[in-house]
């Protein structure tokens, strides 16, 4: 059984990891945009962008199955 402090603290960090990924993903889109990716190359930026869309699609799923799970 978990207990409610430990779910709760999943769920605080599962939702801040969302919230980390949409930003490092409009950061992404503002430096293909502003032409400001340092080293890495267009077409890396735009892999960097489809990685961090993946990660945040796992995130968000794994905060639904944190979110419905019982407590």
């Amino acid at each position: 059984m978990i207990t409610n402090a430990v779910h709760q603290s999943a769920s605080d960090k599962a939702f801040a990891k969302i919230t980390m990924l949409l930003i490092d993903i409009e950061q992404n889109k503002e430096d293909i945009r502003s032409h400001n990716y340092g080293g890495l190359t267009l077409d890396e930026m735009n892999i960097l962008i489809m990685s961090n869309k993946r990660e945040l699609k796992v995130w968000q799923y794994i905060a639904k199955l944190i979110e419905t799970n019982e407590k």
